[in-house]
């Protein structure tokens, strides 16, 4: 008597009935090494169907959509699959297939250049409102220089006066003067016109002495910066009134790229001294970053009034502007809270005196405020030596041989190198009206000045 095998299939030992597969061609039960699994491992060994084994084929692909389909035995029972042919020990088995390399996206066409960029800004100032992005090498640039340099022949007087009506708008929302962008914010400029559309001809011969000017005034240069010593009387940037300024000297010194140096930070008309100048975007804004994280370190002389009773103190005051729509108004000492207060701290030492007439005090201000120093020396009773709007010390007379002039001078800066970050350390001579009082008075330049040991905030 013959035993039957038992079956093969499940745990009650029943086959699973004939059409009832799975998507992939197995049945639904059963143990899952079976023949028909060996046969397909088998076939993927030999290469039979290697895109089973790429795993760059993703499901669902025309790849895996033209995957076999198991084969049914002819004569077996329904849903038991073919054995597998025997295999060959001489038939060499084929390399997998290898992915092939993705193929890189074509590069970009290349953009405009930054002198068609200035050139097409320039031309459509005629035009109607537009909008502008924030290119990655402006982050960081005030809002009002941020106009100036898509817009050379926009004046800067108009620049403030667009800002301050509210007719710019930073993402929608009204901006400040003072207001920094970063990149990929949208600008909205309303239609600008100027008197000449026109942009004014340049005399090749004027172009070359405003470049020989420039080039006199340099303290330190390299291929990012240069520091000026800027003289008494030249303003940095123009105004009403204002037709030869730092800023329109600057011009003559554009690069063949369209690059033109852009000011950094700004003196008073009157005070002489250091004023770092950037060859590039990206120096200018490392430089401004430099500013605003306090940075940079200034140490400023000046001839003042009187003796102060504290040879070396501390002055913390709010300013304000006496008149918010003046640029160029005489700040006042105000209240925090007060409408346009900002906080400014100053701190000074006197170097020197002479009886108790005149001081030599050095400062190192703390924060940037506008008209910062001068407002703080008139605060504490000081007021400097021929500063027009500050000055008003009652029957004082001014001394026989001085010039009434501002003794103000930036006397120094260190600032961080806007690529290496090592710092750049420069000192800027006595202005000539400034020398002559000095000498007077009989102060010496290189006296030790105690205003270094101040602290740093």
């Amino acid at each position: 008597m013959t035993t039957r095998p038992p079956p093969r299939g499940g745990s009650k030992g029943r086959r699973p009935p004939a059409g009832k597969f799975q998507a992939d061609g197995r049945a639904r039960t059963g143990p899952r090494t079976s023949a028909r699994d060996a046969a397909e491992r088998a076939a993927r060994n030999r290469g039979d169907d290697a895109g089973a084994r790429d795993p760059w084929t993703a499901q669902g692909t025309p790849q895996a959509a033209a995957k076999p389909k198991p084969r049914i035995a002819s004569g077996g029972p329904p849903g038991r699959p073919a054995p597998a042919p025997a295999r060959t020990r001489s038939a060499p088995r084929p390399a997998a297939k290898r992915p092939e390399a993705p193929v890189p996206p074509p590069a970009p066409p290349a953009g405009p250049t930054r002198r068609e960029q200035r050139a097409a800004a320039s031309a459509t100032l005629a035009s109607g409102v537009q909008t502008l992005t924030v290119e990655p090498d402006e982050a960081g640039m005030r809002i009002d220089r941020f106009l100036t340099a898509r817009f050379p022949l926009l004046p800067f007087t108009r620049v403030q006066s667009i800002v301050r009506k509210g007719e710019l708008r930073v993402d929608g929302k009204r901006a400040k003067p003072n207001d920094r962008l970063e990149p990929g914010m949208s600008v909205r400029v309303p239609p600008l016109r100027l008197d000449q559309p026109t942009e004014r001809p340049r005399n090749a011969g004027r172009d070359q002495d405003d470049a020989d000017f420039i080039r006199s005034l340099i303290l330190y240069e390299d291929a990012d910066m240069m520091i000026l010593n800027k003289p008494f009387g030249l303003a940095v940037q123009g105004g009403s009134g204002t037709v030869r300024h730092v800023d329109g000297l600057l011009t003559a010194l554009t690069g063949p790229d369209g690059q033109k140096p852009r000011l950094v930070h700004r003196l008073d008309k009157d005070t002489a001294g250091c004023l770092i100048v950037a060859k590039t975007r990206l120096a200018a804004a490392t430089l401004a970053k430099s500013f605003r994280s306090r940075a940079a370190r200034k140490i400023y002389w000046a001839l003042t009034a009187g003796v102060p009773r504290v040879r070396q103190g501390r002055v913390s005051t709010y300013l304000a502007k006496e008149e918010l729509t003046d640029a160029d108004a005489r700040m006042r000492v105000a209240k925090h809270g007060d409408e346009g207060a900002s906080h400014a701290l100053t701190y000074y030492a006197m170097v020197d005196q002479a009886a108790q007439k005149l001081s030599w005090l050095s400062f190192k201000p703390v924060t940037g405020r506008t008209h910062q120093l001068r407002a703080h020396a008139a605060h504490i009773g000081h007021p400097i030596v021929g500063d027009p709007k500050y000055f008003s010390v009652e029957n004082w007379e001014l001394p026989g041989g001085i010039q009434n002039r501002l003794h103000l001078l930036a006397r120094r800066i260190v600032i961080p190198h806007p690529r290496t970050g090592r710092p750049v350390d420069v000192s800027a001579p006595l202005p000539p009206h400034m020398a002559q009082s000095w000498n007077l008075l009989g102060f010496d330049a290189a006296r030790y000045d105690p205003i270094v040991e101040a602290p740093e905030a």
